[in-house]
């Protein structure tokens, strides 16, 4: 991407992306400083007030450090959404960027970014009514009948979703019946146009580099309190702030399935398995500039050159 001219140039939101555990807040917080700007969190689960520790959310000096935005806002009471994400912070953007032509968007939810960087299609809501009758559906027939309908209303979903996993299936089973039209027909794949211009940055690391700095992290999150975090929002387990890795696993050994150490070993691998997931979605992105964590300065120098 070519910066505009000094007089004309347009706001810029640099948007650093990359895996879980590479050092997203850390270098934030760095190149926030440096830059003069703010850091809004691209994090579908920071957001949520009740799971710092889980979430890696930015500490208290961090945060003292450059104002942040979208970490601890909401409850996980409370229902939130990419789309949702996606009206705040270009509400919140209008007033940053006329503090400043730079503003910092870091993160790793893939659906996050890209709600900013290219917009969410229009979903139309859901009659009330009709969630409840498809939940009702869901909770005494299973998934193999409405998976059944699903193909029948819309095979185009029905080819690519994964039937495994319930959330998604009956999220695009209640449009199709609430709005007449197949769920599919809604999903248009075109960007949005923004007014600011758009620098991606990813930071990646040697895999078994990566990998390990995971497994550190997430005994730092046990020796932290998470076990604790987790107690104290397992009512709430049902809930889809809590479908995330670390919760589950933890709400599977206070079930009684499985001991502590299998939990800590299935949260260790299955953050390296996301972590696997977000590499492979941005990879395929050839917007994304890719640098090392560890040389700030060279990626502070290609932000002034992209």
């Amino acid at each position: 991407m070519q910066r505009a001219s000094t007089r004309d140039q347009r706001p810029t939101l640099v948007v650093l992306l990359g895996p879980t555990g590479v050092g997203k807040t850390a270098l934030g917080v760095q190149l926030a400083r440096q830059l003069g700007c703010s850091i809004l969190s691209a994090d579908s689960r920071q957001i949520y007030r009740e799971l710092p520790i889980g979430t890696a959310a930015p500490t208290p000096e961090e945060r003292a450090a450059v104002p942040h935005y979208f970490v601890g806002t909401h409850s996980v009471t409370e229902r939130y959404s990419a789309a949702s994400y996606e009206v705040d912070v270009l509400h919140l953007l209008e007033k940053l960027f006329s503090d400043h032509p730079i503003q910092l968007l870091s993160g790793g939810s893939m659906m996050y970014v890209d709600a900013v960087c290219r917009g969410i299609d229009e979903i139309p809501d859901v009659d009330p009514a009709i969630r409840a009758e498809v939940w009702h559906r869901y909770e005494t027939g299973g998934l193999p009948p409405i998976l059944s309908e699903l193909e029948h209303l819309d095979p185009r979903y029905y080819a690519t979703v994964d039937h495994h996993n319930y959330k998604r299936v009956l999220h695009g089973y209640e449009v199709c019946l609430s709005s007449g039209r197949p769920f599919s027909s809604f999903h248009t794949g075109q960007a949005k146009s923004r007014p600011f211009d758009i620098i991606k940055i990813g930071l990646t690391r040697e895999r078994e580099d990566l990998y390990a700095r995971i497994d550190e992290r997430v005994l730092q999150m046990i020796s932290l309190g998470l076990e604790a975090e987790a107690r104290a929002v397992y009512p709430y387990r049902h809930l889809n702030a809590l479908n995330t890795v670390g919760y589950k696993e933890l709400f599977a050994y206070f079930d009684g399935t499985i001991p502590l150490d299998e939990a800590i070993r299935l949260i260790q691998r299955n953050s390296r398995h996301y972590a696997r997931k977000q590499l492979t979605w941005w990879k395929r992105d050839s917007e994304v500039h890719w640098y090392h964590p560890d040389a700030p300065n060279d990626l502070l120098r290609a932000i002034g050159h992209l």
